[in-house]
């Protein structure tokens, strides 16, 4: 699949769920969140025939995302039915962390089960390391439970572990230094990511944006300046560079200040309400959960995939005053 703009579409992003066990400021700020309704969410089963559907037109890797996807029941099964698609050959899980050390079915931690059911890279987010700040962002004292589920994900070996630090002026700026320590003996890629107007106007403001041009400022200012990385790339739009005198690479996901952000833009969105998004910053959605469960074949939901790429815009529009429309969290991180 290729928009009209040469992007190729190789990545699809499926949240199963928009249940979560943390209530970030910046994803989903009202702690009376209203979940959708069970028979609204879909299944499992339907939501590998949508993969198979993408794989067949060019898809070959998918995150899986929520919410926290690790709180829906059955999970892990589904992961590894979605490694054993054909086509798909890389799948990744976003989770906040809280998670990974539990125990699951098999008496394994969750983290070496979604292992071995072939899942290979992980997003953790870690916005701080202090646990009063960390409390304060997520409305959760589960600090100590990502610190762990960190230390399961790296027993469990996984390929790649990226640690995903959101910035906010006033919460976070003053933490990054210990964020960059903590990834770098630990040998995990970190990204700072610049806040997005997803989930209501007031989560963005002059008060508590904080960009990635002073994020690096901030950075340079203490270990010199970074070593840009043009050809190290992973599946986002992350500009990567490397710390002078260390081996430790880092990035930064700019939305807002970088201009070139949509420029190899390669992502599809499902939410777990059955909507395909055809970009993250835009109202634009379309409803494949109706045509899905009225009996479509799989030539028409390929059509119905190709006819939202057709309408995929060149770029975001959180630089034209944004005014969403859903909360983060309901369309799947």
């Amino acid at each position: 699949m290729q928009d009209h703009f040469g992007h190729r579409i190789s990545y699809l992003r499926v949240s199963v769920t928009d249940r979560c066990n943390e209530r970030c400021s910046y994803c989903m700020p009202d702690e009376l969140q209203e979940w959708l309704p069970r028979a609204d969410v879909l299944t499992f089963p339907e939501t590998l025939r949508l993969i198979r559907v993408g794989a067949q037109l060019g898809i070959d890797k998918i995150r899986v995302t929520g919410g926290e996807p690790l709180t829906r029941k059955g999970v892990t099964e589904f992961l590894g039915e979605v490694t054993a698609v054909n086509g798909i050959k890389r799948v990744g899980v976003s989770t906040n962390g809280t998670l990974l050390a539990r125990a699951g079915s098999s008496g394994s931690t969750i983290a070496e089960e979604i292992r071995a059911a072939g899942v290979d890279s992980l997003n953790i987010s870690l916005d701080t390391l202090d646990r009063a700040v960390y409390q304060g962002v997520t409305s959760r004292d589960f600090l100590p439970r990502v610190l762990e589920g960190i230390e399961a994900a790296i027993e469990a070996r996984f390929p790649q572990i990226k640690l995903n630090a959101v910035l906010m002026r006033g919460r976070n700026e003053d933490a990054l230094l210990a964020l960059i320590d903590f990834a770098g003996e630990r040998e995990l890629l970190l990204r700072f990511i610049e806040l997005m107007p997803v989930s209501a106007t007031e989560v963005l403001n002059e008060s508590n944006f904080f960009p990635i041009s002073a994020a690096r400022r901030v950075i340079e200012a203490q270990l010199g300046s970074l070593i840009p990385q043009p050809d190290f790339k992973t599946s986002g739009p992350a500009t990567y560079f490397q710390i002078p005198g260390r081996g430790q690479r880092i990035g930064f996901i700019g939305a807002l200040t970088n201009l070139h952000f949509c420029d190899t833009c390669n992502k599809l969105r499902l939410t777990c309400d059955g909507k395909l998004r055809p970009c993250l910053g835009s109202h634009l959605e379309f409803d494949i959960l109706k045509p899905l469960r009225a009996g479509a074949s799989d030539d028409e939901l390929r059509n119905f995939f190709l006819d939202v790429v057709e309408r995929k815009p060149e770029r975001h529009e959180f630089r034209e005053n944004y005014q969403p429309q859903r909360r983060m969290v309901a369309i799947g991180g």
